[in-house]
């Protein structure tokens, strides 16, 4: 494997891997490779003579594992954006290895006995901040693996983190499969009534792409709403529809996920234990800005009761409007999205389709987060199509200082296909280390519906907004500005990752900014006033709904977590504890369905996530007093988007997440400004 693209530096700009050159073939034996030169090189530094220091055991560990990281970035962020058999294989295969690789280092008692050594003198060693929180890092990472276990303990997390490994990658490729398993055929024209011509177009493409010709087939996304239940006038097809979204991952067959669940909860409660800790949720917390279980239980016990009722007070609303039209029906949860749409288009004069020819694609990219990027930091974008992809949908950027000075690559992969897992994500495959001389290079990851060719991209406006959301954290990585990669650009707490790209959320609807970008797309009128100001005035419709669907999850998640060594249900419990854990948290109403249901909750059992769900709420508090901040100064200036950059989105997690809020903002976060956002009041 002489010729393996992992085996040696990228050549390309600033790293990037060579997409071209990569195969299948490359990456176990670049994973086997890399494994044993990374412990090789850790080997070394635990084994030596010499009085452990800063500099021959941290520096050195911060440098060590090149290969292993290199194929790592690619490999896990193909395995979630073009994956296949080969991959999904080669994932089962890894994750357990991975996990004992993990352990054999930090499990080893001579290299924990050097890292505490320098620990234990970290005050009077005249180390820079950063360097001292790097070896408090070392340290905290090295006792929270099991460092201080006895042996047999340590065997025993050895065990578990392998099973969790392996339950992990069967978790993410059952929901991948059973969501493409899932798409529902329709046989008849007649039955998808309030799509538009573009939306039945697509539906009769992905049917010939899965070898029914003649028919529709509408493809679902990894949520339990579905986008066409907004339009379809049909309620069975919508019934069909959601039913199909609700049940996966729990009707049985190969993909079912229910055992999955079980035994994931059950050893993380299992390993939460050893480690001396009352369950999952308490070791995660106590890494995060919440810090505790407590903490984030008042913050929601404060949002909960608001939320439901408000969607309860929706309920009504949506059934006394549908009753109007001759419907007399109790609202299911496939009829809220289909009645939201007409109260809204009844309330404000406009519904979802009306904007949708203001927000093509490029236009949302060109003339709306770069246009805000450019006023608020001075950035200047270059598209390089020369630079080679993993698939033909993916474009580059080159993004620069607005002296000139390179900065970072960019790269978009905006378009939904059923060899990627649903949601948006960012990733980095190069992270940003004044120690390496690296630059950023990070991605953008929407499931955006492809349209037929020849046709626009035309997005929702729940798109558009999280097209900006996406590129907040794209921001986070470009502009890390630190010396060691652990601390690179989105690694700081869970709770605060998604803090400034909810910020970046702002610019969506900032009128200097949606004016720029909100034109038709055929036309090049821009929208006009009357509907902007409808659009604006909106926000806070069907709020209860958002709240509520959000905060099921969320709290499902915690129920999950929360649980003690022997608490988990069997597999053929899943359901019942997740009702009963929804009925005891206040957010039983089945109209509005948990956002993910326990089998096909990626974020939670595969996605890094878990007993962290409440992140974005909790972000969106900094986030909606930030935005406050950036009205309260003048909103699109130049010199706000540099305090932003220079006290907050530059420090990486080299800093203590908080202060760097309090730096930024002058003082802890204020609620009210969420509560006023959200109709909770």
């Amino acid at each position: 494997m002489s010729d393996n693209p992992f085996f040696v530096e990228s050549s390309l700009p600033y790293g990037m891997p060579h997409f071209d050159r990569i195969e299948d073939a490359h990456y176990r034996p670049a994973f086997e490779q890399g494994m044993a030169e990374h412990l090789e090189e850790v080997r070394a530094i635990a084994a030596s003579p010499e009085e452990p220091t800063f500099a021959n055991t941290l520096i050195p560990l911060e440098r060590s594992g090149a290969l292993l990281d290199r194929v790592s970035r690619v490999f896990f962020s193909m395995t979630s954006a073009d994956t296949n058999d080969e991959l999904n294989a080669i994932r089962a295969e890894v994750a357990p290895k991975l996990a004992a690789h993990s352990d054999e280092i930090l499990l080893d008692p001579d290299l924990f006995a050097r890292v505490a050594a320098i620990h234990e003198a970290r005050e009077s060693s005249g180390h820079s901040e950063e360097e001292v929180r790097l070896i408090e890092r070392y340290r905290r990472n090295f006792a929270r693996a099991g460092a201080l276990l006895s042996e047999p303990e340590k065997e025993r997390m050895r065990e578990i983190n392998a099973e969790l490994a392996s339950l992990s990658a069967s978790f993410a490729q059952n929901t991948l499969n059973e969501v493409n398993a899932s798409a529902v055929v329709v046989d008849s024209a007649e039955e998808l009534a309030g799509l538009s011509e573009g939306e039945i177009a697509a539906a009769a493409e992905a049917a010939r792409t899965r070898g029914v010709e003649g028919k529709w087939v509408l493809a679902l996304l990894n949520t339990s709403g579905q986008p066409p239940l907004a339009s379809l006038e049909s309620r069975a097809l919508r019934e069909r529809i959601m039913r199909a979204s609700l049940t996966r991952g729990s009707s049985g067959g190969e993909h079912d996920n229910r055992e999955v669940v079980s035994r994931s909860a059950a050893l993380r409660a299992e390993r939460a234990a050893l480690l001396g800790y009352p369950h999952h949720a308490a070791f995660v917390l106590e890494e995060q800005t919440a810090q505790t279980v407590e903490a984030v239980d008042a913050r929601l016990a404060s949002l909960t009761p608001a939320a439901v009722a408000n969607a309860r007070r929706e309920a009504g609303d949506l059934a006394e409007l549908a009753a109007g039209e001759g419907e007399a029906i109790d609202i299911a949860s496939w009829d809220w999205s289909y009645y939201t749409e007409k109260l809204r288009a009844e309330r404000f004069s406009f519904d979802a389709s009306q904007l949708r020819p203001y927000f093509e694609l490029d236009s949302v990219l060109e003339n709306g987060v770069f246009f805000a990027t450019t006023r608020l930091f001075g950035l200047t974008f270059e598209e390089r199509p020369e630079l080679p992809v993993y698939h033909p949908d993916v474009r580059v950027w080159e993004v620069f200082e607005d002296d000139g000075t390179p900065l970072g690559l960019f790269l978009g992969d905006f378009y939904a296909r059923p060899s990627k897992r649903g949601g948006a994500w960012m990733n980095a495959y190069v992270p940003q280390s004044g120690m390496l001389g690296t630059k950023a290079v990070v991605a953008n990851h929407l499931n955006i519906p492809e349209p037929p060719e020849g046709q626009p991209t035309l997005l929702t406006f729940d798109e558009v907004i999280t097209t900006f959301h996406e590129f907040g954290h794209a921001l986070h990585g470009l502009f890390s500005d630190v010396r060691f990669p652990t601390f690179a650009g989105t690694s700081v707490p869970r709770d605060f990752v998604e803090y400034p790209s909810q910020v970046y959320e702002m610019w969506a609807t900032w009128p200097e900014v949606l004016r720029n970008y909100a034109v038709h797309h055929e036309t090049g009128e821009p929208i006009p006033g009357d509907l902007l100001e409808r659009v604006l005035s909106a926000r806070q419709f069907n709020q209860g709904f958002a709240t509520t669907e959000y905060l099921a999850a969320t709290l499902l998640d915690l129920a999950w977590h929360r649980l003690g060594p022997g608490e988990a249900p069997a597999a053929d419990g899943v359901l019942a504890f997740e009702e009963a854990a929804l009925e005891a948290a206040g957010v039983a109403f089945p109209p509005v369905p948990p956002r993910y249901r326990s089998t096909y909750f990626s974020h939670i059992w595969s996605g890094g996530y878990s007993a962290g769900y409440y992140s974005y709420i909790w972000s969106e508090v900094l986030d909606a007093d930030s935005v406050e901040w950036f009205r309260e100064n003048g909103g699109l200036l130049r010199e706000n988007g540099d305090h932003f950059r220079a006290e907050l989105l530059s420090k990486g997690g080299s800093v203590e997440a908080m202060d760097l809020y309090r730096a930024f903002r002058g003082r802890d976060a204020e609620v009210e400004p969420l509560l006023r956002r959200r109709g909770l009041e």
